[in-house]
């Protein structure tokens, strides 16, 4: 079976958008799920509407792979699951190891989906002895001394980092250095990589913050409006009174505060 060390995703030499790119899971997750009913074919409305995309949005990413459908049948969807599968490169086995087995790493190691995806977890790395030879999700974790190796010798291009965020930019330069090309970061910090390397970001507190935004401004939407004020009484115009001007022939009007 190829490794992700030997082959990469024709996507980019295709000139298929990033933005397309990103959707392209999307896509699969609501065909697989359509998949796993028996739905033979399914409309571009249909499928965008479970994507959470509109229509014309999904018939424009769908031409950057060839695929057009049938008119008044739809598209089919197996080939669709397959083709979007190979157009991400799922279709081929991605070691991947996963640096910091704290309860964010176990969790990860636990997921079930990286398998059905295309995903091998090679190996659970960390740098406490204490867990050392620890089963965690039927794989024994391996101390980060031994990182480079395990990278050689499992071919792997893709690393998930889930350190704190003190000790994340040396574990992913040691990463880098032993020949990873991609990098999922966990760590609430910001990476730097050389050219050539991809990193994805996933900061669960800057989602959490950016939900609590729209929290606030929907109970700002939903509150009361306040009781509206009376507006300021005018002060009284002013009077005109008469006065007496010494010298003069007669009375001279003048305006005079009330």
């Amino acid at each position: 079976m190829a490794t992700g060390r030997t082959h990469r995703p024709a996507t980019r030499s295709r000139g298929i958008p990033e933005a397309t790119v990103a959707r392209l899971p999307l896509y699969l997750r609501a065909l697989t799920a359509l998949s796993e009913r028996s739905v033979p074919t399914v409309s571009s409305e249909e499928l965008a509407s479970a994507a959470g995309v509109n229509s014309a949005k999904l018939r424009k990413d769908f031409s950057y792979l060839g695929s057009y459908g049938t008119r008044g049948v739809g598209y089919d969807v197996e080939y669709l699951v397959y083709q979007i599968s190979r157009e991400l490169g799922l279709t081929q086995d991605w070691p991947v190891v996963i640096v910091g087995i704290g309860n964010l790493g176990a969790a990860l190691a636990n997921y079930g989906g990286f398998a059905s995806r295309g995903f091998r977890v090679a190996a659970l790395i960390d740098a406490d002895p204490a867990m050392s030879g620890k089963p965690v999700a039927g794989i024994a974790v391996q101390h980060a001394d031994e990182l480079e190796k395990i990278i050689s010798d499992n071919g792997v291009s893709i690393g998930v980092i889930a350190t704190p965020a003190g000790s994340a930019q040396q574990v992913c330069e040691r990463l880098v250095a032993a020949g990873v090309t991609s990098i999922l970061n966990f760590a609430p910090t910001v990476l730097t990589v050389p050219d050539g390397v991809d990193v994805r970001k996933v900061d669960l507190s800057i989602e959490l913050q950016i939900l609590a935004f729209h929290e606030q401004r929907k109970a700002g939407e939903e509150a009361p409006p306040e009781e509206e004020t009376a507006p300021p009484v005018a002060p009284p115009a002013a009077t005109v009174k008469k006065r007496t001007d010494p010298g003069s022939d007669g009375d001279v009007p003048a305006v005079m505060p009330a």
